[in-house]
């Protein structure tokens, strides 16, 4: 028995629309569970500057993935995460990398620029020992 056309086109734009929701949501899921994510995150609820000038409770929002600057690849990351308090809200910003694709990731540098412009500097990496790590 064949299907009217009208009812073809609703049931494949429903399919599609939640099949590009289901994916959309998965890679944000595979971004929150790198480990790139997770140590920026560490490190900003370790720094009560940050804290305060946010606000409690802090809110983790999804990241824009249109976003040029969210990006990901074998060596390096960068994330643009967007996050908010009940004071202010801004973007924490994370730039990440490792020697081989099996290594380990290690952030370089971690900055929360609230939506007035002020930053304040999260984590910053030192140069002089790859072991080492300042907090500033």
């Amino acid at each position: 028995m064949p299907v009217p056309l009208g009812k073809l086109v609703l049931f494949t734009s429903v399919m599609t629309s939640g099949g590009c929701a289901l994916v959309y949501y998965l890679i944000q899921k595979t971004f929150s569970r790198g480990s790139y994510y997770q140590l920026a995150l560490e490190q900003l609820h370790s720094r009560p500057e940050a804290l305060e000038a946010l606000g409690t409770p802090l809110n983790i929002h999804y990241l824009q993935l249109t976003d040029k600057y969210n990006f990901v690849d074998i060596a390096d990351a960068q994330l643009k995460i967007p996050v908010s308090g009940s004071k202010s809200e801004g973007h924490l910003y994370v730039s990440s990398s490792r020697d081989s694709p099996f290594k380990r990731w290690h952030l370089d540098e971690v900055f929360l620029e609230l939506k007035d412009g002020q930053q304040i500097p999260v984590f910053k990496h030192s140069g002089e020992n790859g072991d080492e790590v300042k907090k500033e």
